[in-house]
């Protein structure tokens, strides 16, 4: 599911206005084309900026979809981008050199402009006593993910469920067997991780497996679900760039999103941060909204996986671990 948005640079009753839009680029008119997560971080982001020198009269043109499916769309053509921010730095970097320069992921936060972890969102109360990964894999058990072969998110979801059975000193072959379980579980797959929340949120299944920034934010939209955070989990590290045709006032954009300011917008609105030393304070919709994002002894990162040229070759190839799983299903 894609949306284009345009906010407009004044806002009425405290929320800012948005509209349709095919309006081409300009200096004062930033195309932002992001996979579906962030959105709602992103309107308070546009807002935030809009309210600064550098960002005083700047109108936003925002397209959201599944990661590969928008990373796909730029690289082809199909969508004007000025910045973009993908689940997946492998989807970022099929737009490298050429639509984004060498060295994107050079500055501070190595091109990383919001983290999360993996979560696992049940309806309220937790009829099923679900507590972590092993219960997923119950007879019975329906679980709601995204497909891997447009999502990010169903990517980050699928190794989180994966990687939890290595870090608790199994072999790959029984993370194999739970991930060939996992897969009979599932019963709902959509193409972005916004579209699969809102399956559960209309009575699809008994589980939803999601990033923490997106359970945390149906919480705060008054959404009846809960949500556990495993201890034995993934950093969910998500880029952002601009593209080497881009304005001046998008580069201002991203400089924006990675600064402090904008690093607490993200954390206000379910994300960890990705600059150091930024404080999250009171998030709204969080498990605990005065101690947010909990602390995971057992976190584990792409990279010491390999990085995503290796992981997607080992899961999601032709030949990978997650496609023979599907295949055989």
């Amino acid at each position: 599911m894609k949306a284009s948005i345009k906010y407009a640079a004044v806002a009425f009753a405290g929320v800012v206005s948005l509209t349709a839009c095919g309006s081409s680029s300009s200096a004062n008119s930033i195309n932002l084309v992001g996979y579906s997560v962030p959105k709602p971080a992103y309107d308070a982001l546009a807002t935030a900026f809009q309210a600064t020198p550098a960002g005083k009269g700047v109108s936003f043109n925002a397209s959201y979809g599944p990661s590969g499916s928008q990373a796909k769309a730029v690289a082809n053509g199909n969508i004007s981008a000025d910045y973009v921010n993908f689940s997946t730095s492998s989807d970022l970097k099929k737009l490298v050199p050429g639509q984004v320069a060498e060295g994107w992921d050079s500055g501070a936060t190595k091109g990383i402009v919001a983290d999360s972890v993996v979560v696992i969102v049940v309806r309220k109360g937790n009829p099923l006593h679900i507590t972590g990964w092993n219960d997923l894999i119950k007879p019975g058990v329906k679980i709601v993910t995204p497909d891997p072969a447009s999502s990010g998110s169903a990517k980050w979801n699928i190794l989180a469920a994966y990687e939890h059975v290595i870090s608790d000193g199994g072999t790959k072959d029984q993370a194999k067997a739970y991930l060939t379980a996992f897969f009979k579980n599932v019963t709902s797959r959509a193409d972005s991780g916004s579209v699969a929340t809102q399956q559960f949120l209309n009575g699809t299944g008994d589980v939803l497996i999601s990033y923490e920034a997106e359970a945390i934010a149906a919480r705060a939209k008054g959404a009846d679900v809960d949500y556990i955070v495993p201890n034995e989990n993934i950093l969910i590290q998500t880029p952002a760039a601009v593209t080497t045709t881009a304005s001046q006032s998008a580069k201002d954009f991203l400089a924006f999103a990675e600064s402090a300011a904008g690093q607490a917008i993200f954390a206000a609105h379910g994300f960890r941060p990705a600059l150091t030393g930024v404080k999250a304070g009171t998030v709204n919709g969080a498990a605990n909204p005065a101690d947010p994002y909990p602390t995971l002894t057992k976190l584990i990162t792409i990279k010491q996986l390999g990085g995503w040229t290796a992981v997607n070759a080992e899961f999601f190839g032709d030949h990978g671990l997650v496609t023979a799983i599907e295949s055989a299903k």
